[in-house]
């Protein structure tokens, strides 16, 4: 049997007596039927009301899977509540049973009136007739390009976030108890959510958008596939995976670009300047200056700290402009995240929102930050003091057997040597992976309402935490020891080891998933050409984020803007290591996990004020290296000045480049003049329709009764909002 679209539900059987052309039908309504939308059998879609949302084809974009003991009275329920409308707590959209009532699956879909009042709810810009891109407007509707056809109106990205934002804003209206569901589980408070109550009840056990095969395999040519090493399909990844995936991979392909500049200045060091030689480890500074006649005025140590400097500032002053303009091509430079609805998970008092009106849970803003002060805080600490710990252990140990092997020198204990050194990353490795899980936990108790909020205490947690645990050694090295010979060798090797290890990860681990891992289910497609992709795709892994692409580019611009003076390979090994890494993650995302959810995004989110808090840290550390280099050394013992003045003139150096750092940034605007032209022109638009709304409502007032004339005072709701509001 086959679900619109071609897509088979019975896992490798048919169920006879069932014509596709007449399962996907939908009749139009006869007069006077009921506006909710009701399951009409087991082997048919929910029905539409609305006339425009009736067509012959349906495009199946959600799978939900079941627990395998669900009781076939609950799964009726639930798909009653997915089609019921929003008036009466559901999500207005269309379902489809799977094979029968007793299976373990709901495919569901959107009519077109959902996606399109979601889509004005979510504040997305679509091309207007005259081609600009323009706010959405159910009123306006009929003057915006490809209109009748949702398919090129909205990626598929887009209609597969509307259907799970609409399933997330099911809110049950009065207490009551899941069909099928013992009382404990099953109870349902007022205004309490629907999909993640059911979710905590096992009853749901996944939710996940289906793949389109032929536009995968389409795009994957593209991509991956292709044998040019330089340029992705970045309209066609964001039409398929959203727009956090594709800002992700914008941003990485920009990135990738920028290192060719800083590796190439960093090759010419290397191998051309006789300052770049660390060898005179051991020798005096004055010593190490005289023993090369031939080195040259201007220290390498600041040629590369000065470029870091300036060439961090210049990315990410670019990387705006560039976000601004795929905002501006992606629709969303418009998002409407004030208003939304509570994100799932945010629980609270019942009670009216104050600005909106709407009834929800409320949870006041004191609560929220004595938990942040008193728990989230300390908890933080308590792990940072771990990281200093294991830094602290690390020394220790290094000493003792370096002690012990002096002492002896023999083999065994020339191979101790290097165990403080693997016993301290596989430390931090460890406590990086509970403190990410700790982190979320933190997260979750401080009951964020907004999802933007939550992903930015969630991300600051995290990123002070990695911060802290991949730099925490470097800094001491640089500003305690003063040993730039061993902070060059603990860089180097820490880059060496780990794109080694990255590149295992990357590239064979995956090879060898796909190679052996997903054979059988090949095998199983080939023997039968009706077997059931969507369990195929419930099988497959939940793709883990983009948390850990994030935090390995972070820490890569770290090595590079903070310390990468003292090895000028730095940029060079980022290079190698990000041309081959473009392609691993298309390959994995597109072939070993499930299809990602992605929400419409305007820029990177908190990723972005994150690059340039290290690019600000950076002019700290590179004049403090710069302060330590032996050629500046030898300059100021050679010039009779004391430490302390030598101190005070890295301050003042320092000073000044953060000065032209923050000129530079003034003189790049963040976003092209075309951009903000647009913007301020939406904005203009908006203002005066507003304006005429303003107006027309005033003319009706004017006629109504003046015990219904405050109505009109206020500024009326979006359809969508107010179904919800009267809800």
């Amino acid at each position: 049997m086959h679900i619109g679209g071609g897509v088979n539900v019975n896992r490798g059987k048919r169920v006879p007596g069932i014509d596709r052309d007449t399962m996907m039908s939908q009749k139009e309504p006869q007069e006077g039927s009921s506006t909710q939308t009701k399951v009409t059998g087991p082997t048919s879609w929910s029905r539409v009301t609305c006339p425009c949302c009736i067509s012959s084809h349906i495009e199946p974009l959600v799978l939900i899977q079941l627990a395998e003991d669900v009781q076939p009275i609950t799964k009726q329920w639930i798909m009653s509540m997915i089609s019921a409308p929003v008036k009466a707590g559901g999500a207005q959209l269309l379902v489809h049973p799977g094979e029968d009532m007793k299976g373990d699956m709901i495919v569901v879909a959107a009519p077109r009136c959902t996606l399109l009042m979601v889509t004005e709810d979510l504040g997305l810009c679509k091309p207007y007739r005259d081609g600009e891109m323009t706010a959405f407007s159910s009123g306006d509707r009929d003057n915006f390009c490809n209109i009748d056809d949702m398919r090129h109106f909205l990626t598929l990205a887009e209609r597969q976030y509307i259907v799970k934002y609409e399933l997330d804003s099911m809110r049950a209206l009065e207490d009551q108890r899941i069909p099928g569901i013992p009382a404990l589980k099953g109870k349902l408070k007022a205004r309490e959510g629907l999909l993640q109550k059911l979710e905590k009840a096992g009853v749901i056990r996944n939710i996940t958008p289906l793949h389109d095969q032929k536009r995968l395999k389409a795009l994957g040519k593209q991509w991956y596939s292709q044998k040019s090493l330089w340029g992705q399909p970045l309209d066609a990844i964001h039409a398929y995976f959203g727009g956090t995936i594709a800002y992700y991979f914008s941003f990485l392909d920009f990135y990738t670009l920028s290192l060719f500049p800083p590796a190439i200045l960093g090759l010419f060091i290397t191998f051309s300047l006789p300052s770049a030689n660390f060898s005179s480890a051991n020798k005096t500074d004055s010593e190490s200056a005289k023993d090369d006649d031939d080195q040259p005025s201007v220290s390498s140590y600041m040629v590369q700290a000065v470029f870091s400097m300036l060439w961090s500032t210049v990315f990410i002053e670019l990387w705006k402009r560039r976000s601004a303009a795929l905002s501006y091509r992606w629709g969303t430079f418009n998002l409407a995240e004030q208003f939304q609805e509570p994100r799932p998970g945010f629980h609270g008092e019942l009670g009216t929102n104050p600005v909106t009106g709407k009834l929800e849970p409320l949870f006041p803003d004191w609560k929220r930050k004595l938990r942040i002060g008193l728990v989230s805080v300390p908890v933080v600490g308590v792990f940072l003091g771990l990281v200093l710990m294991g830094m602290a252990g690390f020394y220790f140990f290094e000493c003792l057997i370096s002690n012990w092997h002096k002492g002896s020198g023999s083999y065994f204990t020339a191979a101790l040597l290097y165990l403080p050194s693997i016993a301290h990353i596989v430390y931090t490795n460890v406590l990086g992976n509970i403190y990410r899980n700790v982190a979320l936990q933190l997260t979750e108790s401080e009951n964020h309402r907004e999802e933007s909020s939550f992903d930015y205490h969630h991300t600051t947690k995290v990123l002070v935490f990695t911060f802290f645990n991949n730099f925490a050694v470097l800094f001491h090295i640089a500003f305690f020891k003063e040993d730039l010979p061993l902070l060059r060798k603990r860089l180097s090797s820490l880059l060496i080891v780990t794109q080694v290890l990255g590149q295992f990860t990357e590239v064979v681990v995956p090879f060898l998933v796909d190679r052996f891992y997903t054979s059988s289910e090949r095998n199983l497609k080939e023997d039968d050409p009706e077997v059931d992709h969507l369990q195929a795709q419930g099988s497959l892994p939940a793709f883990p984020g983009l948390f850990a692409e994030y935090i390995e580019l972070l820490v890569q611009f770290g090595y590079l803007s903070l310390f990468s003076c003292v090895y000028p390979l730095t940029a060079p090994l980022l290079l190698l290591n990000n041309l081959t890494e473009i392609r691993t993650d298309a390959y994995k995302l597109c072939k070993l996990f499930n299809k990602p959810f992605s929400a419409p995004v305007v820029n990177m989110g908190v990723w972005q004020p994150a690059f340039e808090v290290l690019s600000i840290i950076s002019v700290m550390s590179n004049c403090w290296l710069l302060h330590l280099s032996p050629h500046v050394k030898v300059l100021t013992q050679e010039a009779g000045l004391s430490s302390g003045k030598v101190l005070v003139f890295a301050v003042i150096v320092e000073h000044a480049l953060l000065t032209v750092k923050m000129i530079l940034a003034f003189m790049i605007p963040d976003e092209p003049d075309w951009v903000r032209i647009k913007r301020e022109q939406i904005e203009y638009h908006s203002m005066q329709a507003l304006k005429k709304q303003k107006v027309t409502h005033l003319q009706v007032a004017d006629k109504l009764p003046p015990t219904a004339k405050f109505k009109t005072d206020q500024k009326p709701l979006p359809k969508r909002q107010e179904d919800r509001l009267m809800a």
